[in-house]
């Protein structure tokens, strides 16, 4: 008897330890006291209508989008034809340079965004919105990689000969018949890449300096200053937001496949 129930206790206190910062982070953006607490005091929607209302939360929205967007999008202009070429062809050093690609995964984002503003945003004058760029592309490029390579894997390479046998130039094929095929794969990594850059924080940490700073960097500013049930709030929207996008996908795509 204590054999079948232990499994399940088990299972429900590691659900426990997994979601109840969740469950209490989502009870106290609804309470309707004036400070950070649980459990919360009353219930009120208006932490969530004051999130909409402060400037800076609404600035660093902007610019956590654009860096989401833009640097998925350049790590995926990158991460596809090396993808492609590593998967296609025998090239040298090609073990080499996926270990060098998954390097921003390995080394900690700390180290990084030290070693950016230490060596490139101080000794080189580089901007702040170009360095978070940048380091943001750097830090999406390894699941770009991975998961369009994953996509190439299980694409058959006769479909493409056929083409080129049929008269279509090897870039006609890539683009008429590799891409359509691994759309999916390549969604997928769009939507990877997309939640860790608007959620990273350490390297933002260290690149983020005044009138440019993330979401979530905004977000520790903010609790320095005011300690009130806005930021649990905004986590609330964020971490909703983050599931709905993943839902999403493993609706749509079968996310679960090429991650």
């Amino acid at each position: 008897m204590m054999r079948n129930t232990a499994g399940p206790i088990v299972l429900l206190l590691v659900l426990g330890f997994l979601i109840g910062p969740f469950i209490i982070i989502v009870a106290a953006s609804f309470s309707a006291g004036d400070t950070l607490a649980f459990p919360p005091q009353g219930f009120s929607l208006k932490w969530i209508v004051k999130v909409f209302t402060v400037e800076s939360f609404r600035q660093s929205f902007a610019i956590s989008m654009f860096l989401a967007v833009g640097s998925t999008l350049a790590a995926l202009i990158l991460g596809i034809p090396a993808s492609y070429a590593m998967s296609r062809y025998r090239l040298p050093g090609s073990e080499t340079v996926r270990f060098m690609v998954s390097m921003p995964i390995i080394v900690p984002g700390i180290i990084v965004g030290l070693a950016l503003l230490r060596f490139f945003v101080i000794p080189v004058g580089l901007s702040i919105t170009l360095a978070l760029f940048l380091a943001h592309t750097a830090l999406v490029l390894p699941y770009a990689v991975r998961v369009v390579s994953a996509s190439l894997a299980n694409l058959r390479t006769d479909i493409e000969e056929a083409a080129v046998l049929l008269g279509s130039s090897r870039m006609g094929a890539f683009f008429r018949v590799i891409l359509p095929n691994i759309r999916g794969g390549i969604l997928a990594a769009f939507i990877l890449g997309f939640v860790t850059s608007f959620n990273q924080v350490p390297v933002s940490l260290f690149l983020s300096g005044p009138g440019v700073r993330t979401l979530p960097i905004d977000m520790l500013g903010y609790m320095e200053i005011v300690f009130d049930p806005s930021i649990a709030a905004l986590s609330s929207l964020l971490a909703f937001m983050s599931m709905a996008v993943v839902f999403a996908a493993e609706r749509l795509l079968g996310f679960s496949r090429y991650v």
